[in-house]
């Protein structure tokens, strides 16, 4: 059995195993959106899932435009969708 960890995004906890990214642990807790578009603010989730697309971009313990789906949660991180 994995190590489970825990992370903040917006303030909110969430746990998931060690070893997922972040984007994989916010959509296993049905936490579906990331963050909203500048212009519109249109609702953005993960899209494809290899860092191309860069829709799952969010700020990673002050780092700004870093890839959720790239990046492996860590215990007591703090995520937060960008600005």
């Amino acid at each position: 059995m994995k190590e489970k960890i825990s992370f903040t995004f917006n303030g909110d906890e969430f746990t998931c195993e060690s070893g997922q990214s972040i984007a994989a642990a916010l959509i296993a807790a049905d936490h579906r959106e990331l963050r909203t578009t500048r212009f519109g603010d249109e609702a953005r989730s993960i899209f494809c899932g290899i860092g191309i697309c860069f829709d799952c971009v969010v700020v990673i313990d002050g780092v700004a435009n870093q890839r959720s789906c790239l990046i492996e949660a860590r215990q007591g991180m703090k995520v937060e969708s960008t600005p």
